[in-house]
């Protein structure tokens, strides 16, 4: 990663600017051009700095839900298990955690009913108990890692 990169990545934690022409625009402001700065993004992410990059939405504005949720899983399982999640649409990631609760996992769905749906089949496949935690409220916090 060189100076233009974490120059690219610093400003892009701070989103895209809302304009017609974003990576035009982006692309002026770091004195380059939009192609160069897409082509660095795909870079960062072919060679494994970025693990994602892409729009963070609103679901329940857009009429969807999520819940953040928890397994109990038996070390000879862990793998197995997140696998199985990972390879679930509705899984937007998982990880572990150093806690009777290691394996945590964020559900996105269409629907509130969808959400519990994907709970029980996980229940169903795994035959492990699923905490749910699902939102009780919404804090935006401006999360920036300097580069």
């Amino acid at each position: 990663m060189d100076e233009f990169d974490r120059r690219l990545l610093n400003r892009l934690q701070l989103g895209l600017p809302l304009v017609r022409h974003p990576w035009q625009a982006l692309a002026e402001e770091l004195g380059s051009d939009s192609a160069h700065l897409r082509s660095r993004v795909q870079a960062l992410l072919d060679d494994g700095t970025l693990s994602r990059f892409g729009p963070m939405f609103d679901i329940d504005r857009l009429g969807g839900a999520f819940t953040l949720a928890a397994l109990a899983v038996p070390e000879q399982r862990f793998d197995e298990v997140a696998e199985r999640l990972a390879a679930m649409p509705e899984v937007a990631h998982n990880y572990r955690r150093e806690h009777a609760w290691n394996m945590w996992f964020v559900l996105g769905c269409a629907t509130p009913q969808g959400i519990l749906d994907t709970l029980q089949r996980i229940e169903a496949e795994t035959g492990l108990t699923v905490l749910n935690l699902p939102k009780e409220e919404t804090y935006h916090v401006g999360l920036h890692f300097p580069v």
